[in-house]
């Protein structure tokens, strides 16, 4: 394993703990509003500063990481699910099958940007992190299920699929207990990529006015809120460590 896999895995726990013990690890209030202290500068009492309306930036930049995780991890297995029922089910039948998934269903909606449909999709359904999180799964599933549709190709023509289905196994059986536990190795790679995608679109999306809206602690929110000549030339705190949160989680 080499170096940038094992200080991928270290960030990738560290969010998780972070996450975890969020509570003991912000300092301060992420709601508390002190208007005198606006915009401070990072010091002892508040480590990343505070924004434009004194709240602690250590704090909700802590706290915004159970929402960019939560996003992450739902969209990617609610998606891997999807992707692999459906991917396998074309790969395996072909036929019509195939045809109409990956001739039609799976071409109409790569047709489309991601990020564009989601932000369709959002501004259809309205804000809020339940929303958010359909129309990523929404633009998610595509990718999982061609990529299990191109290994279930291969791997139902492999000889011991050939013996269980010559013994009378089920289609179920075989495509369940022989093909798929061969078929998705690859599926660790999609899903590091696809929780990394869905981080950066949830931040996308809540830093167009789309997404979580305040005053929850997004990291796409809090750059919002700190973008701006002034504010990036008086205070850049309030956006630098919600940026560099991003940056190290995708």
């Amino acid at each position: 394993m080499n170096r940038l896999a094992i200080f991928g895995f270290i960030v990738v726990a560290i969010l998780i703990l972070v996450a975890i013990f969020a509570p003991w690890i912000a300092t301060q209030d992420i709601s508390t509003i002190d208007l005198p202290s606006r915009y401070l500068p990072p010091s002892a009492a508040h480590w990343f500063g505070t924004d434009s309306t004194g709240r602690d930036v250590f704090s909700r930049v802590i706290y915004g990481t159970r929402i960019s995780l939560r996003v992450g991890i739902t969209v990617v297995v609610i998606s891997a699910i999807i992707g692999t029922i459906l991917g396998a089910l074309a790969g395996y039948y072909g036929g019509w099958i195939d045809r109409f998934m990956s001739g039609y269903v799976f071409n109409v909606f790569l047709a489309f940007p991601g990020l564009l449909l989601a932000i369709a999709l959002v501004a259809f359904l309205g804000a809020g992190l339940n929303k958010l999180i359909f129309a990523l799964c929404i633009i998610g599933w595509v990718g999982y299920a061609r990529l299990i549709r191109g290994q279930v190709l291969k791997v139902r023509e492999y000889d011991f699929v050939q013996a269980a289905r010559a013994l009378g196994a089920s289609d179920l059986r075989i495509l369940f207990l022989h093909i798929l536990p061969n078929a998705i190795q690859p599926l660790i790679v999609q899903a590091s990529l696809g929780m990394a995608g869905a981080v950066l679109s949830e931040a996308s999306l809540s830093f167009l006015g789309l997404g979580i809206p305040p005053p929850a602690p997004s990291w796409g929110t809090m750059i919002e809120e700190g973008r701006g000549f002034d504010i990036l030339y008086n205070a850049p705190h309030v956006l630098f460590f919600p940026a560099l949160a991003i940056a190290l989680t995708v």
